[in-house]
């Protein structure tokens, strides 16, 4: 099975991203994952469900141990035979 992920961290800074937000964003592209899309306003990212699942649980690990008051995800499963 695969997976998409689409995240965001909280709170916001216009001026700088926060270290939260950074920290996500290594989580997300240090993983296993292929078709990593990461910016400003939302990331998203696609991989099997086991790689999927992991980067998820470090994410929200790590983006909440880094000062984010807030994560918002999705998780989608992706029909292989659409792609």
């Amino acid at each position: 099975m695969r997976l998409r992920v689409e995240f965001t961290t909280e709170p916001f800074d216009l001026d700088e991203a926060p270290t939260h937000a950074v920290v996500a964003r290594e989580v997300i592209q240090g993983a296993e994952l292929d078709a990593v899309d990461v910016g400003p306003f939302g990331n998203t990212a696609e991989g099997g469900a086991d790689e999927v699942l992991t980067a998820v649980d470090s994410l929200l690990r790590q983006a909440l141990a880094s000062g984010a008051t807030r994560v918002s995800l999705q998780v989608n499963v992706i029909d292989e035979e659409i792609r």
